[in-house]
């Protein structure tokens, strides 16, 4: 299990370094595939920018805690904090279905395997993360956490962020090169 000081640095080095590892939920699990990290400080797309509750989730909480919330009244976002030489959060973008495939096609009626975890709405509906996920310690519970990468050569990419319009341009979004399970295709 990725113990709490891998997530004592800084989320741009989480969010790359999560590449490759395997989150495990309860029955299912899926191989992170897409990240992207925001930072407490400065960054004009974390929520901790505008949102006072953001930011006493960062001080209440421990490095390693869900972060999930709802996003413009459709989808569950997941992320977990960072705290350390910078705070912030990783967002979990993107996941390839390792475990629980008949349960993740059931929940988001698809049976496309590319299509289960291919996005961040898409992978909470897959996992069924909700609000009562909120502040769980991801560093404590075998059933709800990240599991490190079983090969450390993992060819990671760095892109713009995507889905938002303010600070887009921070190359902070990290996809597994040649991935056909990430939410969108690489600019190449």
């Amino acid at each position: 299990m990725v113990g709490r000081r891998f997530f004592q640095r800084d989320p741009i080095t989480c969010a790359r370094e999560l590449i490759g590892s395997e989150l495990i939920w309860n029955w299912c699990g899926g191989l992170v595939v897409e990240t992207e990290a925001y930072l407490a400080e400065n960054d004009e797309a974390c929520h901790t920018f505008s949102r006072p509750s953001a930011r006493s989730f960062v001080a209440r909480n421990k490095p390693g805690a869900a972060y999930v919330y709802f996003s413009y009244g459709a989808h569950w976002m997941f992320n977990v904090l960072v705290k350390g030489q910078a705070d912030g959060f990783v967002l979990i973008r993107a996941l390839e279905p390792t475990r629980g495939l008949t349960l993740m096609r059931k929940r988001r009626g698809v049976d496309d395997e590319r299509r289960l975890c291919s996005g961040p709405g898409k992978l909470t509906q897959a996992f069924d993360i909700t609000n009562r996920d909120h502040e769980l310690d991801l560093c404590s519970d075998p059933q709800h956490c990240f599991m490190p990468r079983s090969n450390n050569d993992v060819d990671v990419v760095a892109d713009e962020r995507i889905g938002i319009s303010r600070s887009a341009h921070h190359p902070w979004r990290f996809t597994l090169r040649g991935s056909k399970f990430v939410s969108r295709a690489v600019k190449l």
